[in-house]
């Protein structure tokens, strides 16, 4: 397993360092740039003046640094071998997850791992060359503890936040199944971001602090986003639609009658969608009543699914679209099979499958799809309708698993606490039940 993990990570870190790094890896040039500024010109995003990014995202950008913020190359080549490290620690967090239904004495699965391992390669350089390669880990580590560890995950998904914020959205799925959301929940994120705040409010950046929440809005519908798809489609065969490039942010963009009124109803559409996701966990975890303390099972189901769910909306709702969006709805996947949960199989395919359409789009056919190229343009209207059906099968199961007939389950002691059991039913099984 280790040899494919290396195999995978060394063929992205060449693709991007070596043999393609415009067409795969030239945000880490951007990334590079700002922390040039920084150390030698003394200026910092933030600290300094407004960022597209939270504040936190600069603790990667400045560790990458150590290969050289004036080399392009020796830049590129730290942040991959960092990535590498982070994901080997996402790697073995999956690999310890809590052993479930029963096999308390047998080893715990490799499905996730492996399955971590394939959605890397299929989805390719944006894997490792965008700041959610860094993101991504931290949350296969906050999912993979949160039942056990709640405070410490949700420490986790909020320190992500302050590097990217979409981690930040899944303690949505984390607040409805724990006990007391405000102490194992609520308090942690907010002991996070006030050491987030009072680092910026000293280093001078206050003004600049939530400026990653505005700095998108200039932005039009980027012809990634899922809600862009009906003029990316329209602009094969309308002159009036068109496909264009806005310089200012180096982004493509669609054109056309209705675009713009689209991106403004995306941007409340993906507040509004958010928050019902969230009224919509609250009711599946009011649904499963007494269950959901006492069938773990039913608990890890709802907070992996709720965090693909969650996950899945952020891409589904934006108006901006970028290949690395797809790594977000990965870290719940690789969760549940590491947690042998029933009835991932299907979605595990289906979301590698999204993954390998991503990288056919990006970065191979992005050329075809700026120039109104047929096939790539048909192949991302596939990829976007992928994930709203998956958005709509994780509804389907969240309710299917909210109106289950009780199966209890209870935790096991001892040095495999938090492994998810079965409670027995039979006395022969009962008799078997190691003590």
């Amino acid at each position: 397993m280790w040899l494919a993990f290396l195999v995978v990570h060394a063929w992205l870190l060449v693709l991007g360092v070596y043999l393609r790094p415009a067409q795969t890896f030239w945000d880490l040039d951007l990334y590079r740039w700002w922390m040039w500024q920084g150390l030698h010109q003394g200026t910092w995003p933030v600290l300094d003046g407004p960022w597209v990014y939270p504040v936190g995202a600069l603790v990667p950008m400045l560790t990458a640094a150590t290969g050289g913020a004036d080399s392009t190359s020796g830049y590129a080549l730290a942040w991959s071998l960092w990535a590498t490290a982070f994901n080997a620690v996402g790697l073995v967090a999956l690999l310890h997850a809590p052993r479930v239904v029963g096999h308390r004495h047998i080893e715990r699965t490799t499905a996730g791992a492996w399955w971590w391992i394939g959605f890397t390669a299929l989805l390719g350089p944006v894997a490792m060359g965008r700041l959610d390669a860094v993101v991504a880990p931290v949350v296969i580590g906050a999912l993979v503890v949160a039942l056990r560890h709640p405070r410490v995950a949700s420490a986790l998904l909020t320190a992500g936040a302050w590097v990217k914020a979409a981690p930040g959205a899944l303690l949505l799925a984390l607040v409805v199944v724990v006990r007391r959301p405000w102490r194992e929940v609520v308090l942690p994120a907010a002991l996070v971001c006030a050491g987030v705040v009072a680092f910026v409010v000293l280093a001078g950046g206050r003004e600049h602090l939530l400026s990653f929440l505005t700095e998108q809005d200039e932005r039009g519908l980027q012809i990634e986003a899922v809600g862009a798809t009906p003029w990316v489609l329209a602009s094969l065969v309308d002159r009036d639609v068109n496909v264009e490039l806005n310089a200012e942010l180096i982004t493509w963009e669609v054109h056309g009658p209705g675009a713009q009124g689209a991106s403004d109803t995306l941007g409340v559409l993906f507040v509004v969608g958010i928050a019902l996701a969230g009224l919509f966990l609250w009711w599946c975890a009011r649904r499963l009543g007494p269950r959901l303390w006492s069938d773990d099972t039913a608990r890890a189901q709802l907070l992996v699914r709720g965090s693909l769910l969650v996950a899945t909306l952020l891409i589904v709702l934006n108006k901006v679209g970028s290949p690395q969006y797809i790594g977000w709805i990965a870290p719940p996947v690789a969760v549940a099979l590491a947690l042998r949960l029933p009835g991932w199989r299907a979605t595990a395919w289906f979301v590698a499958a999204i993954a390998g359409a991503t990288q056919l789009i990006f970065p191979w056919g992005y050329p075809q799809i700026t120039s109104e190229g047929v096939a790539m343009t048909l192949l991302l209207a596939g990829r976007n309708l992928a994930l709203v059906v998956l958005t709509a099968l994780v509804v389907l199961d969240l309710v299917r698993e909210a109106r289950a007939p009780h199966y209890a389950v209870s935790v096991v002691g001892s040095s495999d606490e938090g492994a998810l059991v079965p409670e027995p039913r039979l006395k022969h099984q009962r008799d078997a039940q190691p003590s």
